[in-house]
């Protein structure tokens, strides 16, 4: 397949440098900004698919010559690779705990530009999910020290234990842009000592995770406010409610 990159922007443009989609003869993933901008692009890469090129560029105005009124313009960069390759290099969720909210959280966030990644030590929750990656493992602590850097986690298994547990391994990684927990003020109170007494930055800690939009109890809800969450920290977007319960509150 081809991958579509936009390697340089000038004035206003739909996308920023870096937002690439993947084409293949018959399907695309991702988007550009869409538009006319995006269809030639597909047009293009399926010549270099047709015509067995390795690479391509383009350089687009983007205004009334190809029906867009952005008014600026675009580099593309355009490479053939391996299909089976391109999601690999998407930032890594690692949710723990495959239950009716960890299973909710990872349909959604597929829907994102990352990789989440389902795990649990209960093959039976884990075969009750579908439409993402899942791991099973009777050691999911270990999960976090593998997890490449800049991996996000968000905690949600059937027990608080465990939970402190991967809470710790994960505030120990000073490279997550994102470590969230399921819970409760309480919880949230009593994890916060316990890591403490490991030696552990809580500063970091979001707890309840998508309580800052809602209250709302349902699995779907939880998943889509915490997926909201999620992006916002990854993006830095200035949402205050990612530090709506501080662990000193």
């Amino acid at each position: 397949m081809i991958r579509v990159e936009v390697t340089g922007t000038w004035g206003s443009t739909p996308r920023e440098t870096g937002a690439a989609m993947f084409v293949t003869a018959s399907a695309t993933q991702g988007t550009i900004g869409g538009g006319q901008l995006e269809y030639m692009a597909i047009d293009r890469a399926r010549q270099m698919l047709a015509r067995d090129e390795a690479q391509a560029r383009m350089n687009i105005p983007l205004g009334p010559e190809i029906g867009q009124c952005c008014g600026g313009r675009v580099e593309l960069s355009l490479a053939r690779t391996d299909e089976t390759g391109a999601p690999q290099n998407l930032p890594q969720v690692l949710i723990f705990g495959a239950g009716h909210v960890g299973r909710a959280l990872a349909r959604a966030l597929a829907l994102l530009p990352l990789r989440p990644i389902l795990i649990d030590q209960r093959a039976d929750e884990l075969a009750l999910a579908s439409g993402c990656e899942t791991r099973l493992t009777p050691l999911p602590e270990a999960e976090v020290r593998a997890a490449p850097p800049g991996s996000s986690y968000v905690i949600l298994t059937h027990d608080h234990a465990l939970d402190f547990l991967l809470g710790v391994e994960a505030l120990k990684r000073p490279d997550a842009p994102y470590v969230g927990m399921i819970g409760s003020k309480t919880k949230r109170a009593r994890f916060c000592t316990f890591a403490r007494q490991q030696g552990a930055n809580t500063t970091a800690l979001i707890c309840p995770i998508g309580a800052g939009f809602s209250h709302d109890k349902r699995p779907e809800i939880i998943a889509a406010f915490t997926a909201a969450e999620l992006i916002a920290a990854l993006t830095k977007a200035p949402i205050s409610a990612l530090n709506k319960y501080p662990c000193d509150s």
